[in-house]
């Protein structure tokens, strides 16, 4: 019977394209030559798959116990890819997972099945499943939007190994996945191996793109998701006999490049992207601008990295900004002494630019992020990296975080960072561990009192639910204002006010002496003002503190210690 590619198949491809990746992961960055040879593609690209593994999971969790469909699931990986892209090289695949979705994810897949080969015409409903022909067409779209996406194409890359793998997927002519993606990935493994006889650079090297060597591991990834075989590609060595330079045209080495990579998630209208890509052009290189639907992922190699986001601020809203100066570590900033490491940090995820801004006011470093957008362990590793002290206190501030945080701690202490993780699940119980946080305690002894402080702290939160379903407290309305209590929905109410002080007034029940608000950028101030009359009013000695939470945050967070 053919096999078709579904949700649980598309979860089990991220995950073991995970697996794949992290296994290759050093390979492909020793063999990182092109665009610049600073060694993360790897990294890069498994860092990306983690952010797109983890939304999908968040997919399957959000419909428990039933599943999603493919459409939602394929949507999940693609949007996990884009917020969660890093370098040239993940921008690049994030593209082509939006160019599956747009063809598995809803109509548009039966209507270019439909018109592309008409000898193909039997495929099933993407919505549900798909057939080997809709997979073919979706890697076929995959390939055409990455290069669109690109300001500058050039033969030799990822971009040459994904057009291969989706010609040699059209040439299997089969509706069985298994058979059209075991194709695709022998196509890509012959495109990886011509890659040094394309690209000067890596023929100079003898090695084969790193990218397409990423690719070419996905694409197992996919193989094994669908029919269980798993496969090697003899290539993975980078092995290669070096080509004459003069077989390929001469590209700049390296060295002579800009200063600096810029990527950032961009919130703009398609016209403002338009002209972003024009300017970003003129400014830098290896320009790839990802995304649709009012959010994109800009990646570009500038020298003036302030004028590059710059002209983000001017096209929408920049967020999540990271800037690599290519030079740090080269042989010019070798004489500089090395900064010498602090002793003791706190690294901490918050939720919303206000939050931010008072974690850092109390030292901590911190790992912005939007509510539904989590960060990926490599986030908070960089972080760690960051805070630079030989003893670090990590705060994930959300119960979700759980596994994510310990294996970037793990990842830390193989570094020689001493790092603690305390399990905190709110920002509000992060606020708690940082007021008793004392860097001239000896570590241990910090570490407990912080987290003794942070277990001691109820918290709750006010959300809006975004479709009708059962909670603990009743059936929901979309639009409803859910109060939560530790996790769970507690309360249902029509606005925000009356549900917080209901919320309040379940926390207070056991008792306690301060109350933290942290009000999300909607909530006018006459709400707390409101709320904190309730407190005073309702229970002696209870003192109110209220913060802003800022862009991003939820909609309210409330802690009882």
């Amino acid at each position: 019977m053919p096999q078709n590619l579904d949700a649980v198949a598309v979860r089990a491809w991220c995950r073991l394209a995970l697996d794949a990746l992290g296994r290759a992961r050093e390979e492909i960055d020793s063999i990182n030559v092109y665009p610049v040879a600073d060694g993360d593609t790897g990294t890069n690209l498994y860092l990306t798959v983690e952010s797109a593994s983890q939304a999908v999971d968040a997919a399957f969790t959000g419909h428990d116990p039933a599943l999603p469909s493919l459409a939602e699931t394929v949507r999940a990986m693609a949007h996990g890819a884009l917020i969660g892209a890093r370098g040239n090289s993940g921008t690049i695949l994030s593209q082509l997972f939006r160019g599956m979705a747009q063809i598995l994810g809803g109509p548009e897949g039966d209507e270019r099945a439909k018109t592309h080969d008409t000898d193909h015409t039997a495929h099933a409903d993407p919505a549900e499943h798909a057939d080997g022909h809709v997979l073919e067409l979706a890697l076929r779209r995959a390939a055409e939007s990455a290069y669109e996406a690109v300001a500058h194409p050039v033969e030799g890359t990822v971009l040459t190994v994904a057009t291969a793998a989706a010609k040699a997927a059209g040439a299997a002519g089969s509706t069985d996945c298994g058979t059209v993606a075991r194709a695709a990935y022998d196509g890509a493994c012959a495109a990886l191996d011509e890659t040094p006889g394309q690209l000067a650079v890596l023929g100079r090297a003898g090695v084969v793109d790193a990218g397409g060597r990423g690719l070419v591991a996905v694409l197992g990834a996919l193989v094994r998701a669908l029919s269980g075989e798993t496969l090697s590609h003899k290539a993975a060595d980078g092995g290669h006999a070096r080509v004459e330079a003069a077989e390929c045209e001469e590209l700049p080495a390296d060295g002579g490049g800009p200063a600096f990579e810029v990527i950032y998630l961009l919130e703009a209208d398609d016209s403002a992207v338009a002209r972003l890509r024009a300017r970003l052009d003129r400014l830098g290189d290896s320009l790839v601008v990802v995304g649709g639907d009012g959010l994109w992922n800009v990646h570009v190699h500038v020298d003036d990295a302030g004028a590059a986001v710059e002209a983000g601020v001017e096209a929408g809203r920049p967020h999540r900004i990271r800037i690599t100066h290519f030079g740090v570590g080269d042989a010019h900033t070798t004489a500089q002494p090395p900064r010498e490491r602090t002793q003791r940090a706190i690294v901490a995820v918050v939720p919303g630019e206000g939050l931010a801004g008072l974690y850092a006011e109390a030292g901590a470093t911190t790992v912005p992020t939007r509510v539904g957008e989590p960060p990926a362990s490599g986030e908070l590793v960089d972080a760690i990296r960051r805070a630079h002290a030989r003893e670090v206190v990590l705060l994930p501030n959300d119960a979700e975080l759980r596994h994510t945080a310990a294996a970037a701690a793990e990842q830390a202490r193989t570094e020689g960072v001493r790092v603690a993780l305390i399990p905190t699940r709110s920002a509000v119980q992060g606020i708690a561990a940082l007021a008793v946080h004392a860097p001239d305690r000896r570590f241990d002894e910090d570490v407990v009192a912080m987290t003794s402080a942070a277990g001691a702290t109820r918290y709750g939160e006010l959300a809006v639910a975004e479709r009708q379903s059962w909670t603990m407290a009743g059936i929901c309305q979309a639009g409803d204002v859910l109060g939560l209590i530790d996790g769970d929905v507690a309360v249902i109410g029509s606005e925000v006010a009356p549900t917080a002080a209901s919320v309040l007034d379940r926390m207070l029940s056991a008792g306690g002496e301060m109350v933290t608000l942290v009000l999300g950028e909607s909530v006018p101030d006459a709400v707390a003002e409101r709320l904190e009359k309730h407190v005073r009013e309702t229970y002696l000695a209870v003192d109110t503190v209220v913060y802003r939470g800022g862009r991003q945050s939820a909609l309210m967070l409330i802690g009882v210690e």
